[in-house]
């Protein structure tokens, strides 16, 4: 059998930058040290290209969400630097956590008793300081089964920490006092924008994950963080339109005169949605703007301005994440975490 062709579709990954920001984020973090969320496959970009670039930065906490994606970090960093947010669901997930060395985060009196009931052992703790997903209640935290726990970690989790709010304070005292209220090694609260907080909210451990990818969740930290993710697609066709000619879906564009454009394979199958339509790619300093909507698989750009690009040539989207969310209306997470598996990373 042939090799596989090379895809016309390309995700670059800034190293360097990955790197750097949490350099970054973990100077910001003053006393405490960051860890990393590598969850979702490090935010859509990959484990197998990310962890190990965060590991020789010298990070040395990850967390996921679920016990699936446990197998591809551990292939990078020791199984006991890696926390499961989801906790055991059940007895298997439990064995499962024993039987990798992974720690699991407790987040429910079931959860603690299962824990307990399978043998206990080092484990992290949630406690919910308001933003009512997991974690045990402050209420809860007296129950025997809480208080038998080897807690490595307590953590809690910030709801509007890219916002000023007055809940940031509010989860903060209860965050406070939690920690009075069980033993514990260390105590993490503070995610990306959290870190932006300020001192009050870093404790021993936090716990960026938008912001190590190029996100910029709150203004503090625009001049620190560096894009990391560059989507890049080969122009798979160029055509001539006449003047009258329409493009695409519902013939959204019509050509004022004869114009030169090319097709793109990429789409909202690669997490490129409709709603870039009227942005522009770029190839060096010359804008391509999308001509009509944007489909499964394809894009038609405008290559008026660049009539020496031809078939196979890559053209840039710009994907600087705060900008890229104004353009789109998607959030910064749905930016990073839609793009798809057609993309060579």
């Amino acid at each position: 059998m042939s090799s596989l062709p090379p895809p016309t579709l390309r995700l670059d990954l800034d190293r360097e930058a990955l790197s750097a920001n949490w350099r970054a984020l973990d100077k910001m973090s003053g006393s405490a040290r960051a860890g990393a969320a590598v969850k979702a496959d490090c935010y859509g970009l990959g484990v197998e290209h990310c962890v190990p670039v965060l590991r020789d930065a010298g990070c040395r906490d990850f967390f996921v969400a679920h016990w699936s994606e446990v197998a591809a970090v551990i292939e990078h960093v020791e199984a006991a630097q890696v926390a499961v947010l989801h906790g055991p669901l059940d007895a298997n997930e439990a064995a499962y956590a024993r039987e990798t060395g992974a720690l699991p985060v407790i987040d429910s009196l079931r959860q603690a008793k299962l824990w307990e009931e399978g043998g206990g052992g080092p484990c992290h703790l949630m406690v919910d300081s308001g933003i009512n997903r997991l974690g045990i209640s402050p209420q809860e935290i007296s129950d025997p089964v809480v208080q038998a726990l080897d807690v490595q970690v307590l953590l809690s989790h910030l709801a509007c920490a890219d916002e000023d709010s007055a809940m940031n304070a509010q989860q903060l005292e209860a965050f406070r006092d939690a920690i009075q209220r069980i033993e514990h090694r260390e105590a993490s609260l503070a995610n990306s924008a959290g870190i932006a907080l300020g001192s009050n909210y870093h404790f021993d451990l936090t716990r960026p994950g938008l912001a190590l990818y190029g996100g910029v969740p709150r203004p503090e930290l625009a001049d620190h963080i560096r894009q990391v993710a560059y989507p890049k697609a080969a122009i798979i066709q160029t055509r001539k339109l006449s003047a009258g000619d329409c493009v695409g879906y519902n013939a959204t564009f019509t050509a004022p005169s004869e114009m030169r454009v090319g097709v793109l394979s990429l789409g909202y199958a690669d997490g490129i949605l409709r709603s870039w339509g009227g942005a522009a790619f770029r190839s060096c300093e010359k804008t391509l703007p999308i001509l009509g909507k944007v489909s499964m698989d394809m894009i038609v750009i405008d290559l008026s301005n660049a009539p020496e690009l031809g078939e196979g040539d890559w053209v840039v989207l710009p994907y600087h994440l705060p900008d890229a969310a104004q353009q789109t209306s998607l959030t910064q997470y749905e930016l990073l975490t839609v793009l798809g598996n057609r993309f060579a990373r």
